[in-house]
């Protein structure tokens, strides 16, 4: 036997003849051949490192010509949010674990958890280091997993291909919900573009590697998963200018981290920052209003009492925040 791996997505013998095939006929640039490298396994080292990362150079511009679109996406997760609603992110493989990387990176650093924003991987966490076999296949698995979600909620399906049964199972259940819905994928004409309310479509064409979608076609992913929970959470009062005021210290480098955001902010140095920060328990915007408001602790927590952040907290105080 050999000991090649298995194909996360190569059909078995109880798969359907024409799903197969539909799917081999699937309409989608990344699965086309790259003409630009179609000799990439004859070049020396130098040329294929050149070609790989000339075809990357013009992933921004994909993603920016999309803008009004993410920036569509980004009001509906603010108004879900301040509703008491959630975002879901959905998705498979390469697509789904970078719902997961950004979701599980802004506990650190804007504080915020699943409470806010939650992914949903197929396969489950064992897929993020491991290939689950048709787990991306299964539309069940989709509702299933998102079966929690409301009627207030956004519900991102993510998925290069804009095909992918998990994700077209969690979408359609978002639907019958009464939930928003929206979809990032590489793919110009994806199936599931007609069944969300913002469809992020991303041009990145044929893959230096044809059909790598882990290559252009994620890379471009990333930024609109960057810009859409970056903005989301400023929208949200989680920063002060381009401060981020709700960072959670889990270290000594985030510690003085937060003194140094402080000092930032202030213009005070970091030895008067310190102890208000200790005062505070370590919650940067308390730390920030007591220094800008020239109020207690108790104080500015009241006055942080609303979604509008540290600027809305300091317009109730009375204390007119430096730009």
């Amino acid at each position: 036997m050999s000991g090649a791996p298995v194909p996360e997505t190569v059909g078995g013998p109880d798969d359907a003849p024409d799903d197969v095939l539909s799917v081999a006929r699937l309409v989608s640039p990344t699965e086309e051949r790259n003409p630009r490298t179609t000799d990439i396994d004859l070049l020396p080292t130098a040329e294929v490192v050149r070609l790989i990362l000339e075809e990357d150079a013009g992933v921004a511009s994909v993603v920016r010509a999309e803008r009004f679109r993410v920036t569509q996406a980004v009001e509906l997760a603010v108004a879900a949010i301040r509703a008491g609603g959630r975002v879901h992110y959905a998705g498979a493989g390469t697509s789904g674990r970078l719902g997961v990387l950004d979701a599980v990176e802004l506990m650190p650093t804007y504080g915020v958890g699943p409470e806010w924003i939650d992914a949903h991987l197929a396969g489950g966490h064992d897929a993020m280091t491991l290939s689950v076999e048709g787990a991306e296949d299964d539309a069940e698995a989709g509702r299933r997993d998102l079966d929690d979600v409301g009627p207030h909620d956004l519900v991102v399906g993510l998925a290069a291909s804009g095909r992918t049964p998990y994700v077209a199972g969690a979408l359609d259940l978002a639907r019958e919900r009464g939930a928003r819905t929206a979809l990032v994928s590489a793919n110009p004409a994806a199936a599931l573009a007609d069944r969300v309310d913002v469809a992020i479509l991303l041009d990145t064409g044929p893959e230096a590697v044809t059909g790598s979608t882990r290559m252009k076609a994620a890379s471009a992913q990333k930024i609109v998963l960057n810009t859409f929970s970056t903005a989301t959470m400023i929208r949200l009062g989680k920063t002060y200018s381009n401060l981020m005021v709700d960072v959670r210290a889990t270290n000594a480098k985030l510690r003085a981290r937060l003194v140094r955001l402080l000092s930032q902010a202030t213009g005070l140095e970091p030895e008067v920052c310190a102890p208000v920060l200790a005062e505070a328990a370590g919650e940067v915007q308390v730390a920030l209003v007591m220094l800008l408001a020239g109020v207690d602790a108790p104080h500015a927590r009241t006055a942080l009492d609303g979604d509008d952040g540290v600027r809305g907290a300091l317009g109730r105080l009375g204390a007119a925040p430096p730009r």
